[in-house]
């Protein structure tokens, strides 16, 4: 069960929210004033924290400086009546997860403690498949580099972590973009400041804006309070800006300007805010080509393309798969409780497979076949026969079902790759909504 932390000095909030949190399903605790909260927090161990800015012996910010310096690790979310929305903003440039503005609905804090929850679970899956390979010394985290090409990208990573360069990182669907935005930002002296990822295909169009830029109390229907953008909350830290290819054109417009003046202003506001934000862009579509159609604009190409880094496909790079796949088992032995490995057999062979999905797709076949077979030394007919169980298992009656999933995936991935990443033409060459196919792309784990 959850636990979480109400530190506020109004007795009747800490009542009210209590009982509310109670009754969603949470363990909950409170404290009167920032100084007994801190003592709590450090002694007992929370997930969620629920900070007033404005408290006795220790104010919200305060508070939430000396729990981190002091290695607290749950996720605090500040509270704030009207008119101290800056402070609470100030909290989320030192670390806060989010903040409630009072007074605030029911619904609204339920939803921004279960937000605040897949947060950290993303975070620690993310830390888990980022594991550093056992004698991978020196290396970037979540880097398995055997072939030139790969080394080459590491070298490009070390040269340019120390400064503030705009990257564009491209590659198919797949390759480890994110990776290797995640170590760019991991050996710069960004590194203590936060990691703010949003992939741009994702979201539509009519929210892109907001999400990125935030909007002020008022600005259209909904808008209750003001809220900071993802450039804000990546504040002297990193922001990624994934499938930047499919950024509609007015927005990148409005992105030209904040990486040409270095300040952002909220939907619905007339003050502008200086930004200490490192932009990284990565995509897997050809923004040459695109801007040659007029699709995406040359002039933000011109600023995003400072340094490029480009990653192969695996097929270009087979010598990579033997460390990969083995790093892949190790991770899959974790998530699922078992030690896995794979035999020489089984390297071989999935050398020799194209892989359209790429590392990704390596990663989740063998994770399928150590979840499906009986044994823990996976050998090439856990990977030929779609990773069959045993006869007599129990997983039996599920083959139908394993066997449609994986011709799914497999034509997903083989639509992907024939589009060169555009999701819009892959949806349209296999006959579904964008819409839905993003849930299949989301659901078979190929984004």
């Amino acid at each position: 069960m959850t636990r979480v932390l109400i530190v506020d000095d109004e007795p009747g909030l800490r009542q009210s929210l209590g009982l509310l949190l109670s009754g969603a399903g949470y363990e909950v605790a409170s404290e009167r004033n920032g100084r007994e909260g801190l003592t709590r927090a450090l002694a007992e161990p929370f997930d969620l924290l629920l900070c007033d800015v404005r408290m006795p012996e220790l104010d919200g910010l305060g508070f939430l400086r000396e729990y981190q310096e002091r290695g607290g690790t749950g996720m605090v979310v500040m509270m704030s009546a009207y008119g101290r929305e800056d402070a609470a903003i100030a909290a989320m440039q030192e670390g806060a997860y989010d903040y409630l503005p009072k007074p605030f609905r029911p619904d609204e804090v339920i939803l921004t403690l279960r937000k605040a929850e897949e947060r950290e679970r993303l975070r620690r899956d993310v830390a888990r498949l980022e594991a550093r390979l056992d004698g991978g010394a020196g290396e970037p985290v979540g880097f398995v580099a055997e072939s030139p090409a790969l080394r080459g990208v590491l070298d490009v990573i070390a040269r340019v972590a120390a400064h503030r360069t705009t990257v564009l990182i491209t590659g198919e669907s797949g390759t480890g973009k994110e990776v290797v935005a995640r170590a760019i930002h991991r050996a710069s002296p960004r590194a203590a400041g936060p990691f703010v990822g949003v992939n741009c295909a994702a979201i539509p169009e009519t929210l892109l804006e907001s999400e990125l830029f935030g909007h002020a109390r008022g600005a259209f229907t909904g808008a209750v309070a003001d809220k900071p953008g993802l450039f804000e909350q990546a504040e002297r830290g990193t922001l990624l800006l994934d499938e930047i290819g499919e950024m509609p054109q007015p927005l990148q417009a409005k992105l030209l300007r904040v990486l040409q003046d270095g300040e952002t202003r909220r939907v619905g506001d007339q003050r502008s805010r200086k930004l200490d934000v490192r932009v990284l862009a990565a995509t897997s579509r050809d923004l040459i080509a695109d801007a040659a159609t007029g699709r995406f604009r040359d002039d933000l190409l011109y600023r995003l393309n400072v340094v490029a880094i480009h990653l192969p496909p695996l097929r270009e790079r087979p010598e990579d798969i033997p460390a990969l796949a083995h790093h892949f088992a190790r991770l899959a032995g974790r998530r699922i409780g078992r030690r896995l490995g794979l035999s020489a057999a089984s390297v071989e062979w999935l050398s020799g497979q194209t892989w359209p999905g790429n590392a990704r797709e390596l990663e989740h076949t063998i994770e399928r076949a150590g979840v499906l077979s009986d044994h823990d030394i996976l050998e090439p007919d856990d990977f030929r026969a779609g990773a069959r169980p045993a006869e007599g298992s129990a997983l039996t009656s599920t083959t139908l079902r394993e066997t449609l999933d994986a011709a799914e995936r497999a034509a997903i991935a083989a639509a992907l790759f024939a589009a060169g990443g555009n999701r819009r033409e892959a949806a349209t060459r296999l006959g579904v909504s964008l819409r839905t196919l993003f849930y299949k792309i989301a659901r078979h784990g190929l984004d």
